[in-house]
C-alpha cells in the first residue's frame, strides 16, 4: 500500500473530511444534538469542539425541525453548516424545512440564492436500536428535485463524497450506514472529493449485474465472491448516489451482463430498486436483457428489536446469493 495511505474507519474518514473542511474555510460549521463535548451520538465529531471551539461546533437544542432549520438559514446567509441527525429517522421531524425550504428556495427565488447546507443521516439497521431508529427513508428525500442524496460505501468514499459536499452550493443529504462506522478501509491523506452522481463499478463481470447501495455493496461483493466458486461471474455497481443517478453507468453494464438486480435495504416498495428498474425499461438497455428485472429490498415491516427478525428484515448475503444464481441461471 501507499505510504501516503492509511487504514482509517469510517467514522474517522468521516471526521478527518470535516476537519478539513473546517481548516479550509471558516463559514464551515458543524450543528446538532449532542456533537459537542459528548462527540455525537456515534461519537463522529469526537473532539471536534476541542479544536474549533462551541461557536463552530454547536450543540442545538433537541428538536430537528429547529435545528434544521437554523443550518437552513445559516447556509442562506453565507455559512456551510453540516448539520447532524441523530438518526435518519429523525428526518422524519425535519421534512418541512428539508423539503420546503432548503429543496426549494433557489428556485423560488429565481436562482439568486444558494443553500449549501450539508445534512449527516446515521441509517439503517443491525444496531438492535427497532422500528424507529432502523429505517432507511433515502429514498424519501431522493424523491425531491433540489436535494442531492449520497450512500457512501466505504471510508474513502465517504471523506471524499462528504468534502464535495461541502463545496457544493446546494443541499446535500448523506446517509452513513451505522453498521459501516468501524468498518476500516485505505484514505488517502489531505484534501479530495469524490463526484456526487458517478457510480464505481466495484467488480466487472459478465453474467449479472448487480447494483447495491450503501452496505448492500459489501454483501453484493461477498456473494459475487461466492458464486464465482460456482462459475457465476456478477458485476457490482456502488451506485454511491441516489440522486442524481447515474444512468450510464448502469444502463451499460446491464447491455453486458443482460441480467439486472437491484439489492437495497430499504423497503422493497419504492426503493431505490423502482427506480433502476424503471430507467432500464424505459432505456435502450430494455432490449439487452434476457431476463425479468430483480428488485432484492427490505421487507414489507418495520424493523423488529429481536436481533434474528431484526437480520430477516433485509436482505443478508445468503439470500443475494440464492436470488442472484437463480437469475443467472434464468429460474426466475
Amino acid at each position: 500500500m501507499d505510504a501516503a495511505v492509511r487504514e482509517l474507519s469510517y467514522s474517522q474518514a468521516i471526521q478527518e473530511a470535516m476537519a478539513i473542511a473546517m481548516e479550509a474555510d471558516e463559514r464551515v460549521i458543524l450543528m446538532g444534538e449532542d456533537i459537542g463535548v459528548y462527540g455525537g451520538a456515534f461519537q463522529v465529531t469526537g473532539d471536534l469542539v476541542e479544536r474549533f471551539g462551541p461557536d463552530r461546533v454547536m450543540d442545538t437544542p433537541i428538536s430537528e425541525l429547529g435545528g434544521a432549520g437554523v443550518a437552513v438559514g445559516a447556509a442562506v446567509t453565507g455559512l456551510r453548516p453540516i448539520f447532524e441527525f441523530q438518526f435518519s429517522d429523525f428526518a422524519t421531524l425535519g421534512m418541512e424545512q428539508i423539503v420546503n425550504q432548503a429543496a426549494k428556495m433557489r428556485f423560488m427565488l429565481g436562482g439568486e440564492v444558494s443553500v449549501p447546507v450539508v445534512m449527516r443521516f446515521p441509517a439503517g439497521s443491525g444496531t438492535g436500536a427497532a422500528a424507529q431508529h432502523s429505517q432507511s427513508l433515502e429514498a424519501w428525500l431522493a424523491h425531491v428535485p433540489g436535494l442531492k442524496v449520497i450512500q457512501p460505501a466505504t471510508p474513502h468514499d465517504v471523506k471524499g463524497m462528504l468534502l464535495a459536499a461541502v463545496a457544493d452550493p446546494d443541499p446535500v443529504m448523506i446517509f452513513e450506514h451505522k453498521l459501516l462506522y468501524k468498518m476500516k478501509g485505505p484514505v488517502p491523506e489531505g484534501h479530495y472529493t469524490v463526484p456526487i452522481g458517478k457510480a464505481e463499478v466495484r467488480r466487472e463481470g459478465r453474467d449479472l449485474t448487480i447494483v447495491a447501495t450503501s452496505i448492500m455493496v459489501h454483501k453484493a461483493l461477498e456473494a459475487a465472491e461466492t458464486l464465482a466458486g460456482e462459475g457465476i461471474d456478477i458485476e457490482v455497481i456502488d451506485l454511491r448516489t441516489i440522486r442524481p443517478i447515474d444512468r450510464e453507468t448502469v444502463i451499460e453494464s446491464v447491455k453486458k451482463t443482460s441480467r439486472l438486480m437491484c439489492v437495497y435495504e430499504a423497503v422493497k416498495t419504492l426503493g431505490i430498486g423502482a427506480e433502476i428498474s424503471a430507467m432500464i425499461a424505459e432505456s435502450e438497455a430494455f432490449d439487452y436483457l434476457d431476463a425479468p428485472i430483480v428488485r432484492l429490498g427490505g421487507a414489507e415491516t418495520p424493523i423488529p428489536y429481536n436481533p434474528e427478525l431484526e437480520k430477516a428484515a433485509v436482505p443478508q448475503v445468503p439470500g443475494i446469493v440464492a436470488a442472484a444464481r437463480d437469475l443467472a441461471k434464468g429460474v426466475r
